[in-house]
């Protein structure tokens, strides 16, 4: 009873801490070219490649640096690896709200990516502690934090940027972060013995003692797509919206809502689909979700209208909510508790290369064929990884047939 309790009262501020890490890395994405312009003056070109590379150098960074901490986390504690994370976010993004000029933001954006890592460890201590019948549904509950801290983000940072300036929504950010940080410090516990350098398992011992090896390969890989194609339309959604309407009408404001609606459908199924997971296996789940972001992905190049996409995209929100928390349920069961943070690491390593290629595919393809082929092109790479996938997952399938 005691760890029900416990892990229950983890799930809650975690969750918390999940939706502002969320909400610090979403606030001032939408005005950071506008914010970059206001710190010299530079011709298109150059503006281009400086948001381009200020976005990009995060993610870069977090991508390579992942493994290292979930080494880390797995020789000292998943908490602590949470506190280095809020603390150093802390940091990073009051610094950028001071910066005098575009150098010094891209240096505090690399070192923000290399301090990063807060979700990941927030989902191993949870993964860690929770009842293995019950991973689905607080691992699907966790997972909403994050999905509505990067909703209310931009509605936020466009408030405070456009009553206070650029800078204050970094500063704000910056609080919110420290919060964060006294919040996991006094309100989340782990029970964790910490190991000695010499006893740690090698990484590379871990990889061979996985009992299912190649599904943990095939979830990495998963993530990185997932995260492709949730970010290949992020360049081209505004102007696809724009083209759709003969640009009459708020264009931005219907394209921030039809941005978000995945993400709100995402909120309300996650914790459902998470239950199901549970029932049914996630291994079942997650390959529905894949095969249903098929079936929506190739209709969205065909759209004549922004009622159809934004149809499209609240379907999505189905598949998103399956997708996620039945990688982090798998991980879970499959991987030793005491590589937990190397896995997750490597996870999240996964999802910022995602991060990173996904923008620079979708503009790719958007200048090649047209704004709807990116679409086109997103469904290509879910069939790719429902083909790697299906057979790393038939061991588990083929499991849960004979224990039925």
């Amino acid at each position: 009873m005691q760890q029900t309790s416990t892990w229950q009262h983890n799930l809650r501020y975690l969750w918390f801490g999940n939706f502002m890490t969320g909400m610090g890395f979403s606030m001032t994405m939408p005005f950071l070219p506008l914010f970059i312009q206001t710190l010299g003056h530079f011709g298109k070109w150059q503006l281009n490649l400086l948001s381009g590379t200020a976005f990009a150098v995060t993610f870069l960074a977090k991508a390579i640096v992942s493994p290292y901490w979930g080494k880390l986390a797995d020789q000292y504690g998943r908490k602590p690896m949470c506190l280095r994370a809020s603390l150093g976010m802390t940091v990073t993004i009051t610094a950028c709200g001071l910066v005098p000029n575009v150098t010094w933001l891209i240096v505090f954006r690399v070192i923000q990516g290399v301090f990063s890592g807060y979700i990941n460890n927030a989902n191993a201590i949870v993964a860690a502690s929770v009842p293995h019948e019950k991973s689905g549904k607080a691992l699907g509950t966790l997972a909403t934090g994050n999905v509505v801290g990067t909703l209310l983000g931009p509605l936020l940072g466009g408030v405070l940027a456009g009553a206070a300036g650029y800078r204050s929504a970094f500063l704000v950010t910056g609080v919110m972060m420290f919060a964060t940080f006294l919040m996991t410090l006094f309100c989340v516990h782990e029970t964790f013995t910490p190991v000695k350098k010499d006893e740690l398992v090698p990484t590379k011992q871990v990889f061979k003692q996985l009992r299912y090896p190649h599904l943990i390969w095939g979830l990495f890989i998963t993530t990185l797509v997932i995260q492709a194609a949730s970010m290949s339309v992020t360049p081209i959604i505004s102007l696809l919206i724009g083209e759709l309407v003969h640009h009459q009408g708020n264009v931005a404001l219907v394209s921030g809502i039809i941005a978000a609606l995945p993400g709100l459908v995402t909120l309300i199924a996650s914790p459902l689909l998470g239950s199901l997971s549970d029932r049914v296996g996630p291994e079942r789940v997650l390959i529905g979700g894949l095969i249903g972001a098929v079936i929506i992905f190739i209709p969205m190049s065909f759209v004549q209208n922004v009622w159809q996409l934004g149809i499209l995209r609240l379907l999505l929100g189905i598949s998103d909510a399956a997708l996620l928390p039945a990688i982090q349920a798998l991980m879970a069961f499959y991987v030793p508790q005491n590589a937990f943070g190397r896995i997750f690491s490597y996870n999240q390593s996964f999802q910022a290369l995602g991060s990173v290629s996904g923008p620079m595919l979708g503009s790719v393809i958007a200048s090649l064929f047209d704004y709807r082929g990116v679409f086109m092109m997103t469904a290509c790479l879910e069939v790719f990884n429902l083909v790697l996938l299906l057979p790393a997952t038939r061991p588990l399938r083929r499991k849960a047939a004979v224990s039925k």
